[in-house]
């Protein structure tokens, strides 16, 4: 898990590794540690200016100082007012920088992790990781830094100063230090554990947010509303309790600690009374000014264990999910453009959390430019088969030969260059038409060639009708558009790719009759020139297949043209003959509609 509960032991060492990735901004951060450090003093400055202008200016009655008292005011306040906005300014600019930055090493890291880690993890959790977490760095690298600056620089004056006027009296602030260690110690942690926690049922509702988002219109036409609000109102209640428990912790150790801080003001008012203590007016009224103002810094230096435990929490989070291995490019094989032969040898293959193989001894072998068909019932293997090819997965056991070279000796960005894809779960970005259609060709697509594609996949008609044209936006994954339209954009962006080898899954499943004739037409051209592995449920898109392997529960159990396997009259048969039965049912009853 990425979010897993860290302790003392590893919190320093998780720190010390957040500061590290932030030591590139180190000469802004120092002017912003300068520029606390000065605010500091001119804060010292001005709370020590009451002892000489009681003592010396309004007991002494010494005008000439009075006089000059306002100047030196105003100026200790200039310069503590400058340098706050220098210690604020260049301290957040190193806070938002190293956010952008890891931001950007998640996004870059998540394009090479290995498909498991996304079957693993959950989607809420790793949106949660470049929202939440990664915000929450800022705290643990910038602000809960300055904040140590400069309120611990102010504590620190702020004490010089009781001892420089009195140093008997300053003693009994001392005394209070061990209690309120002992208190922030316990708080940090409890919220270390809460934390983790929050983290994690942010994770949760961003979970629930994007199964709302994504099935809304499952959620209603099943009438699961009540359902999904009684679940997301559970997740959001256990996020409540959480924090309200962070909430807690850190209201009753602030109160404790404020609470002890006191108790020295009290005790310094007590021994004033005592007939052996003498002190000035001014020294006094320097000194309890001074423990007054403490309490502002402890109060605050207190409370930034809440936000430096949540910062460290998410970056252990964000550490543990960049050190997830990345991909096994083991390879050093660069080819530009194969042949297209596809050799499968005694492959085994398992998922990393499965207990059984999934494929079972796969043995076959596609010529370039034929056409092999992977049909069976689902769960058979034929869309686990597929993913080995460009390696989403690697075998257990066995090799994959392309080109009769191991596809483990191609770098996988060589290895998949050779493949283009059509799936039935169409994947678009929220981009236009024509930069959907030349993805991962943007330098070389020229716009003849994408409207050469766009023909070829029978769009050129749709493409004319918009104002916009190939510039048109098609929302987030083409919303905006039909199932069909989706689909033959999918398949002008795999005619443009122009890879040997083409994987088309159920690539035809959501066109429309009309469009289905034309695409298959321009599908079958295609097919022609390279090597095509098809995976489909509807027997009738594949009866011109080279090669049709038929498997069940991970082993191919026939093989052969249509002809052959229909000889056969084994499983294919079987499967033809049932979905023939179906098909002409279906055609039945829409000519009984039609005539109603």
């Amino acid at each position: 898990m990425l979010n897993n509960l860290f302790t003392t032991k590893n919190s320093w060492a998780v720190y010390k590794k957040l500061l590290k990735s932030a030591s590139s901004y180190w000469k802004i951060f120092l002017i912003g540690v300068v520029g606390t450090l000065l605010a500091a003093a001119a804060d010292t400055y001005l709370t020590w200016m009451i002892k000489p202008i009681i003592d010396k200016g309004l007991v002494a009655h010494n005008k000439l100082f009075l006089a000059w008292m306002p100047v030196l005011i105003v100026a200790g306040f200039i310069v503590r007012g400058g340098m706050l906005f220098v210690s604020n300014y260049f301290i957040v600019r190193v806070g938002r920088s190293v956010v952008m930055d890891f931001r950007q090493k998640i996004f870059a890291h998540m394009l090479h992790l290995p498909a498991s880690f996304f079957d693993r993890e959950s989607s809420g959790q790793l949106l949660t990781l470049f929202l939440y977490s990664s915000d929450q760095l800022s705290s643990a690298t910038t602000e809960a830094t300055q904040t140590i600056l400069q309120e611990g620089s102010q504590l620190i004056g702020f004490i010089v100063l009781m001892f420089v006027v009195s140093w008997k009296m300053s003693l009994l602030f001392i005394i209070t230090v061990p209690l309120v260690t002992l208190i922030i110690n316990h708080a940090s942690k409890r919220l270390r554990m809460l934390n983790s926690k929050v983290q994690k049922t942010i994770g949760d509702i961003a979970h629930s947010a994007e199964e709302l988002i994504q099935g809304y219109r499952v959620i209603r036409i099943f009438g699961g509303e009540n359902y999904e609000r009684k679940k997301f109102n559970k997740t959001s209640q256990h996020n409540r309790q959480c924090e309200m428990k962070v909430v807690v912790t850190n209201s009753l150790s602030t109160s404790a600690v404020q609470i002890i801080a006191a108790l020295p003001i009290a005790m310094i008012l007590y021994v004033m009374n005592l007939p052996f203590f003498h002190i000035s007016v001014g020294s006094f009224g320097a000194i309890f000014a001074a423990m007054a103002r403490l309490l502002t810094p402890i109060r605050r230096l207190t409370k930034i264990h809440v936000e430096l435990q949540k910062g460290l929490t998410a970056a252990n989070s964000i550490f543990n999910l960049l050190d997830c291995p990345k991909e096994q490019d083991t390879g050093a094989l660069h080819s530009h453009r194969i042949k297209g032969k596809i050799e499968y040898r005694h492959v085994k293959f398992k998922y990393p959390e499965g207990h059984k193989n999934v494929l079972r001894d796969i043995n076959f072998i596609a010529e370039p430019g034929k056409t092999v068909a992977l049909v069976g019932r689902s769960g058979s293997g034929k869309s686990t088969l597929v993913s080995l090819l460009p390696r989403f997965y690697d075998v257990i056991d066995g090799e994959i030969l392309i080109d009769d070279v191991n596809s483990k000796e191609y770098t996988l960005k060589s290895l998949r260059q050779q493949f283009a894809l059509v799936s039935q779960n169409v994947i678009l970005f929220d981009d236009t038409i024509a930069r959907n259609i030349s993805y991962g060709l943007f330098n070389e697509a020229t716009e003849e060639k994408i409207m050469q594609a766009v023909e070829a996949a029978y769009l050129n008609d749709f493409v004319k009708q918009l104002p916009l044209g190939l510039e048109t936006m098609i929302g987030e994954n083409g919303h905006l558009l039909s199932g069909g339209q989706r689909q033959r954009i999918a398949i002008a962006r795999a005619i443009l790719k122009d890879a040997p080898i083409l994987i088309l899954d159920e690539a035809t499943s959501a066109l429309d009759t009309e469009s289905e004739y034309y695409i298959q037409a321009a599908l079958e051209n295609l097919m022609r020139k390279r090597t095509t592995v098809v995976i489909a449920h509807r027997l009738s898109t594949v009866e011109k297949a080279d090669t049709i392997m038929v498997m069940d529960q991970g082993k191919i159990i026939e093989s052969g043209n249509h002809q052959e396997l229909i000889a056969k009259n084994g499983q294919y048969a079987k499967l033809y003959k049932m979905q023939f039965k179906v098909n002409s049912q279906e055609g039945k009853l829409t000519k009984q509609q039609e005539s109603a």
